[in-house]
């Protein structure tokens, strides 16, 4: 593998992953934004060390793969990636943007606000998400950092943004909803649709350290109608209990779309798996349960599994990254995270030993 260029790699990674769930092989869109978005760095070869350590992947690796189930019946792939070796981080964007018919008039409108002034903070500035549904056009999001000037001054980064996108009423529930803990609780993504229409959201993401399933059930109380039972029992089924979780954080994102002021229409909830399993068989295992909890064909992702990696999956933790789970109004669904693993793959935990009852 070492002899492949880091796009090579994972473009044919994406072209298996999307034939495993039925798009037509001759739609060649994907690895051709694939090959953009990664840009000069993704000729590199693998044997060579990355550019730069990106924080995409536990690897460095600046793609992550995940398949998204929705309840409507459909699945999705997509693309979390970062751009590397161009000389601003907008240019893939501006390299597409006609093609794509994109709408950047939000971006444009935060643009200097999460651009540093001085030296970066955090662990990036502009990422990248590419979505593919069979026989549509794609679509593109991008995730922009609140703690790009550091983290005292990301509530005020989210509080401007949202005023400067006349959602202002929807900064102060937020914090009370999911920021009640002081320094435990931090934004760490703010991101935009950049389709038109009246379901092009505004999104911004919230990381709960230590939390307990109670944080996570008061954080999804924002959005009316959830169910904090679907909370408790994602938490349980993934994490094996109620917490705290303590090792990689829990995070909350909240979906504003056109019409929403003070409250969101969609909360989801990020379990970071890898870091609560000894190895991706126990990950596969507990995401295969709550895949049936939801009725969901865990055929599928099997056959993404297999088209990412070929491993046997005992011996490796982390290609099963995060999950997770979405609810709401406008689109409420499961989607598992896929790590390339094109760098590293990270050594497996050991297993607990029973003991032997005397």
């Amino acid at each position: 593998m070492a002899t492949l260029s880091l796009y090579e790699h994972t473009g044919r990674q994406l072209e298996r992953l999307c034939e495993a769930i039925g798009f037509d092989r001759a739609d060649q869109r994907p690895r051709k934004l694939l090959r953009r978005l990664l840009g000069p760095g993704g000729e590199r070869s693998l044997a060579d060390p990355p550019l730069f350590p990106s924080n995409v992947a536990d690897d460095t690796t600046p793609i992550e793969f995940s398949l998204a189930f929705d309840t409507a019946g459909e699945c999705a792939v997509r693309v979390l990636g970062e751009s590397v070796g161009t000389p601003t981080p907008r240019d893939f964007l501006d390299a597409v943007a006609d093609e794509y018919h994109l709408d950047t008039t939000r971006l444009d409108t935060l643009g200097d606000l999460f651009v540093p002034h001085g030296e970066r903070q955090g662990p990036f500035t502009l990422w990248h998400s590419l979505i593919f549904r069979a026989g549509r056009d794609p679509k593109i999001k991008v995730y922009l950092n609140p703690q790009i000037s550091g983290p005292t001054m990301a509530d005020s980064l989210v509080s401007e943004g949202f005023r400067r996108l006349r959602i202002p009423g929807a900064f102060e529930p937020v914090i009370e909803y999911a920021l009640p803990r002081g320094e435990q609780d931090n934004f760490a993504f703010f991101a935009l649709d950049l389709d038109r229409g009246p379901l092009s959201r505004v999104k911004v993401y919230v990381a709960h350290e230590a939390a307990e399933c109670s944080d996570v059930e008061r954080a999804a109380e924002l959005v009316p109608g959830i169910d904090p039972l679907q909370i408790r029992e994602f938490c349980a089924f993934l994490g094996g209990g109620k917490g705290p979780f303590s090792a990689r954080p829990l995070i909350s994102s909240y979906s504003f779309v056109e019409g929403d002021q003070d409250r969101p229409s969609n909360y989801s909830l990020y379990f970071p798996i890898r870091s609560y399993v000894p190895d991706d068989a126990v990950a596969r295992a507990r995401v295969q349960a709550i895949l049936t909890q939801y009725d969901f064909d865990g055929a599928k992702l099997d056959e993404a599994i297999s088209a990412i990696s070929g491993r046997t999956l005992r011996n490796g933790v982390g290609l099963i990254s995060h999950v997770s789970l979405r609810l709401g109004e406008f689109g409420s669904g499961i989607t598992v995270y896929l790590s390339s693993e094109a760098y590293r793959v990270m050594p497996a935990r050991r297993r607990p030993v029973l003991g032997i009852p005397r």
